[in-house]
């Protein structure tokens, strides 16, 4: 089978739009020649790609393993192509992290400046997203490291523990739950909280524990950075769950901290990375930074 990057690029247009006519006209091309290259295409994988219908078209399974591949085709000629550039603008590498909000707010930050410090030829892409969205990032080549909480044992990754992360509860200070040192999650169920946005791991997780202790996570208000739910909680719109090195960088007077007793609030952050081994020497190098990093603070 014979193509070329610019015909994968047309068929994964027509991908995401459905058709070829919005496909062509996305991608500023005749929608006969962009039909004309779709049909060599299969063609020359003598069998069809797209199934045709009165809506529009949609990939058969040949045409869904064609994209797959396409598209990590088409981030390695645009990782080669950045990698080309950087070396001509002096920088030795290129190391793509995707992150979760928890270690971008608490750990990261402080380890990539003196990671940067210490090799200022590398360039670091940092992304945040859900630890869903990370480990599948890294096992499809879009990221070479990532970190986040570890949710699911997806092949072709290898994990090292990095930062410990403790939960914690943030209630305003003339709430009921204001004057208790500590207490389980259950205990404050009876009450509103406020909440990071429905698909985070922290809103996954809290809507699990409360569903095996039988009970309803009854959220008010659903935030989607650290600093609103803290803003929130001291409106007096809620109570909220975050992680405690979190809450010492966002902390307001007039709200107060109450620790958590459930074994699940003491959490750990993973690295993960390819199995394959193909990683860059300056990705390495970085892993290799983050896991002292996180040793060193033990």
């Amino acid at each position: 089978m014979r193509f070329d990057l610019t015909t994968l690029q047309l068929f994964l247009a027509v991908l995401d739009t459905g058709s070829i006519s919005a496909a062509a006209e996305r991608e500023h091309i005749a929608a006969s020649a962009l039909s004309k290259r779709i049909s060599e295409l299969e063609r020359s994988a003598g069998m069809p790609l797209l199934t045709r219908h009165a809506r529009g078209v949609s990939a058969t399974s040949a045409g869904r393993s064609l994209a797959r591949g396409a598209r990590l085709m088409l981030r390695q000629a645009a990782d080669l192509s950045a990698q080309i550039q950087d070396h001509a603008h002096g920088v030795r590498g290129h190391v793509r992290l995707f992150a979760n909000l928890s270690s971008i707010t608490q750990f990261l930050p402080g380890e990539l400046k003196s990671f940067l410090a210490e090799h200022p030829g590398v360039r670091v892409d940092l992304e945040e997203r859900v630890s869903s969205v990370v480990t599948r990032a890294v096992a499809e080549s879009e990221a070479d490291i990532g970190v986040f909480f570890l949710s699911d044992d997806r092949e072709g990754l290898v994990h090292y523990p990095y930062h410990k992360d403790e939960m914690a509860l943030l209630v305003p200070a003339g709430h009921p739950l204001a004057r208790r040192r500590s207490l389980s999650f259950v205990q404050t169920l009876d009450y509103e909280h406020v909440g990071m946005h429905r698909g985070s791991a922290a809103s996954f997780m809290l809507h699990r524990r409360a569903n095996e202790a039988n009970r309803e996570w009854r959220v008010r208000f659903h935030a989607t950075s650290y600093d609103a739910l803290v803003a929130l909680v001291h409106a007096g719109l809620g109570i909220g769950v975050m992680p405690l090195k979190a809450l010492a960088l966002y902390r307001q007077e007039g709200v107060k901290i109450v620790k958590l007793t459930d074994e699940w609030a003491h959490r750990r952050l993973s690295i993960c990375l390819r199995a394959d081994d193909t990683q860059s020497s300056a990705a390495k190098q970085l892993l290799q930074h983050l896991l002292a990093s996180a040793r060193a603070a033990e």
